[in-house]
């Protein structure tokens, strides 16, 4: 046995290419027709998590005419933080960025509801992996209150309706007839997502 050696692999094996091409082609669509969606006014964002990041301070001598910049090895730790941020794919900057101590579901959806607020009434669309906080019971009840839809039986989580299970949350929010609405990059697939480049 020799314990030491790991063999990787790039790609996990695809259950179904037809479906797994169709979502990729859904991202790439999206991210073609960017430019010109945000001059009609819509809002193509990247987002995505990064988890454990630590707050370190270091002790850091500015930089003079005389000396580069200097920082000490030594660090005080201030514990761990997560970001949640946005990349706009049509101007490339980010847009929003939330940086908080956990990333739970509620933290999610107000990171949305925060990112929207920044224009209100456009029309939004956001790519993300398929992580379960993005197609949460809380986002579903975030995107039928700002898109209106007043009418609408949403049904009891793990019971009915579309709050039932991730598959009939995920419906509701990847429908294009909503003003907001989601993109989701197919499984083992995240590094379609902008954002994490």
């Amino acid at each position: 046995m020799k314990p030491h050696k790991v063999k990787q692999w790039i790609h996990t094996p695809i259950e179904d290419e037809e479906k797994f091409n169709d979502e990729v082609k859904k991202v790439c669509d999206i991210y073609a027709d960017a430019i010109e969606l945000k001059k009609s006014g819509v809002h193509v964002v990247s987002c995505d998590e990064k988890s454990g990041m630590q707050a370190l301070e270091r002790e850091i001598t500015p930089m003079t005419s005389a000396h580069v910049e200097r920082q000490d090895n030594s660090y005080e730790r201030h514990g761990t933080q997560c970001l949640i941020a946005n990349f706009d794919v049509a101007t490339g900057k980010i847009v929003s960025p939330t940086i908080q101590e956990t990333r739970t579901e509620n933290d999610f959806e107000k990171h949305i509801e925060e990112t929207i607020k920044t224009d209100p009434k456009a029309q939004w669309v956001f790519v993300m992996d398929q992580l379960n906080t993005h197609k949460s019971e809380s986002l579903v009840l975030l995107v039928a209150r700002l898109c209106e839809l007043k009418d609408i039986d949403l049904g009891v989580k793990g019971q009915s309706g579309i709050l039932k299970n991730m598959e009939t949350r995920k419906t509701f929010l990847t429908n294009t007839e909503h003003r907001i609405r989601f993109i989701y990059t197919p499984k083992h697939a995240s590094w379609l997502n902008q954002i994490e480049i």
